[in-house]
C-alpha cells in the first residue's frame, strides 16, 4: 500500500555505529545524520560498511535483480566556455580538435543505438556560446520526429546555467529564467535531466576545480525547476581531489535535503514502496530517481598535476581538504596554505566506502549506480556488494572520462555476466528504473556466450576530428 512521504526520523544523540539505529536505517524507519555519516566513512570497517549498504539496497530493491540500461552517451559538443581544473574534455572554439556535431551525425549514432535495442540517449556537451536556442530546439524535434521510441536525458544543470546567460531569458529570477528555457526545451522533446556538473558542492571546492561552472545553489535550483516540471533526474557527485570526507557528506546530505522538498511538496507517495519493477510514479513533481558517484580521474587534467598528500615537503598531519571541510559546506581556502594545492586520490576502497554511505544517507533516493567506467567492470561489480543496485549502462561511446584516460568499454553480455557472477538475475530498466526486460532464460546475453574471448576487446567510439584514430580498448 502506498504512503505519502514523510523523510525518517533522525536521532542525533545515538553513535553513528548503533547496531538498532543502522537497523533502522536499513527498515527506512531511520535517518542518518551528517555527524553519524561522516564518522562511519571515517571509522567503520569496510566489511561492516558494505555489510550494512547492502542490506538497505536489498530492503529497496530486493534479493533478486539488479538493472542496467542500454543507452548511448553523445556529447555533441566539446566547446566550452568553463574551464574546469579536473577536465581533459573541453576546447576553445579555435582549437583544431574543437567540434560540434552535425544533426545527421547525432542522428546516426542514435540509429546505431537502436539497431542494438537501445531506448535512451544521454546528450551533454560543453557551454558552447556560438549555439543559439534554435539549434537546440530543431535538435530535439528532430530526435522526436525519427526517433520516437527514445527518451532524451539531456542537458546537466550547468548546460542549463549557460543557457540562461547566453539566451538571456525573461524572468525577475534565476529560477524563472530557468524555466521558460527549460519548457521550451521539454516542449521540443527533452524528458529529463542527467546529475552531471555536480562535482562538490562545497564552495571552497568549487571555486578551486570549477572555474565559470554555476555553484550549487543554481546546480540544485535547475533540478528543482526540472521536478516542478514534472521532470525525473540524477544527481552525482565526483569525489577523490582535493576535497575532505566531510564535502563528500556535506554534497549528499544537500541531494537529500532538496529531494525531500520535491517529495514533499509534490505530496509524493514514498519512493521506496515500490518493488523490484514496479513504476513508481509521482503526482505532480518529478524528483531524483538516482545518485551516482566517482572518483576524479587525473590523466591529461591541469588538476591532475598536482602532487599527491604526503610528497612534498612539510607535508604531514591531517589532509588540507579535511581541515577546511564542514558538515554544512562554510568551510574556507584560507584554512590552510595548501589547500587546493595537495591532492588525496580515491581508489577502490575510497570508491567503495563513499558509495555505501551514500545509500545510507539517501532513504529517498531509489537508486544507487555503480560506477564501472571509472573504476574499471570488477570494482563495479563489486559495487553491487556495496549498496549499488544498477551498473549504469552499456558503453557504445564515451568522450569525458576517457580523455581523462579512463577507457572501460562493455557490451550487453558482459555486463550482464557480472551482475550473474555477482549473485542476481540482470534486468534491462529504462529511464524511471521500470524493468524492461528480465534475464533469467537460456536466451539471455550473457547464457548465449561460447566464446567469451570475443567479448574481452572491442573498439570504443570516441568522438575525434576527421582523420584521428579510433580509440581501442580492453573490455575486461
Amino acid at each position: 500500500m502506498s504512503t505519502i512521504y514523510q523523510p525518517p526520523r533522525q536521532y542525533p544523540n545515538l553513535p553513528a555505529q548503533d547496531p538498532g539505529l543502522l537497523a533502522d536505517v536499513v527498515a527506512g524507519q531511520a535517518r542518518l545524520t551528517p555527524q553519524q555519516a561522516l564518522d562511519i566513512l571515517h571509522n567503520m570497517s569496510l566489511a561492516e560498511l558494505g555489510r550494512w549498504a547492502d542490506a538497505r539496497c536489498r530492503q529497496i530493491h530486493g534479493e533478486i535483480y539488479r538493472t542496467y540500461i542500454i543507452d548511448r552517451n553523445i556529447n555533441y559538443t566539446n566547446v566550452c566556455s568553463a574551464k574546469c581544473t579536473f577536465c581533459a574534455f573541453r576546447r576553445d572554439a579555435e582549437d583544431h580538435d574543437a567540434y560540434t556535431l552535425a544533426y545527421e551525425d547525432i542522428y546516426a549514432k542514435i540509429a546505431e543505438l537502436t539497431d542494438i535495442g537501445g531506448t535512451q540517449i544521454l546528450m551533454q556537451g560543453g557551454m558552447n556560446p556560438a549555439l543559439p536556442l534554435d539549434w537546440y530546439l530543431g535538435l530535439l524535434s528532430g530526435i522526436k520526429e525519427k526517433f520516437p521510441h527514445v527518451h532524451i536525458h539531456a542537458f546537466s544543470p550547468p548546460e542549463f546555467i549557460e543557457f540562461v546567460n547566453f539566451f538571456d531569458p525573461p524572468g525577475t529570477t534565476l529560477e524563472d529564467k530557468i524555466r521558460w528555457v527549460m519548457v521550451r526545451l521539454r516542449e521540443a522533446g527533452l524528458d529529463s535531466l542527467p546529475g552531471g556538473g555536480g562535482e562538490i558542492f562545497a564552495p571552497a571546492v568549487r571555486r578551486k576545480i570549477g572555474l565559470g561552472k554555476c555553484d550549487a545553489d543554481a546546480w540544485l535550483t535547475c533540478m528543482y525547476v526540472a521536478h516542478t516540471l514534472g521532470m525525473f533526474t540524477s544527481a552525482t557527485m565526483m569525489f577523490g581531489h582535493i576535497e575532505g570526507l566531510a564535502d563528500r557528506v556535506h554534497h549528499i546530505d544537500l541531494v537529500r535535503q532538496w529531494q525531500d522538498r520535491a517529495l514533499l511538496e509534490s505530496g509524493a507517495r514514498d519512493p521506496m514502496d515500490a518493488g523490484p519493477g514496479e513504476p513508481i510514479a509521482t503526482p505532480g513533481f518529478g524528483h531524483y530517481k538516482a545518485f551516482i558517484s566517482w572518483p576524479f580521474q587525473r590523466e591529461n587534467t591541469p588538476l591532475g598535476r598536482l602532487k599527491e598528500w604526503g610528497q612534498g615537503e612539510g607535508d604531514s598531519g591531517e589532509f588540507p581538504g579535511d581541515i577546511v571541510a564542514r558538515l554544512d559546506g562554510s568551510g574556507t581556502k584560507d584554512l590552510h596554505p595548501e589547500f587546493g594545492r595537495r591532492l588525496r586520490m580515491a581508489g577502490s576502497t575510497q570508491y567503495l566506502r563513499t558509495q555505501a554511505v551514500s545509500r545510507l544517507m539517501l532513504d529517498n533516493i531509489y537508486s544507487i549506480g555503480a560506477s564501472w567506467v571509472t573504476m574499471g567492470p570488477h570494482v563495479g561489480q563489486v559495487g553491487l556488494k556495496f549498496g549499488a543496485n544498477d551498473m549504469g549502462s552499456v558503453m557504445m561511446e564515451e568522450n569525458v572520462v576517457s580523455s581523462a584516460g579512463t577507457t572501460y568499454c562493455l557490451n550487453e553480455a558482459v555486463l550482464c555476466k557480472l551482475i550473474r557472477d555477482s549473485g542476481y538475475v540482470p534486468a534491462q530498466r529504462n529511464n524511471t528504473y521500470d524493468i524492461l526486460r528480465t534475464h533469467d532464460g537460456a536466451l539471455s546475453p550473457d547464457l548465449q556466450v561460447r566464446d567469451w574471448s570475443e567479448h574481452r576487446a572491442r573498439k570504443l567510439h570516441v568522438q575525434a576530428p576527421a582523420g584521428s584514430a579510433t580509440l581501442t580498448v580492453g573490455g575486461r
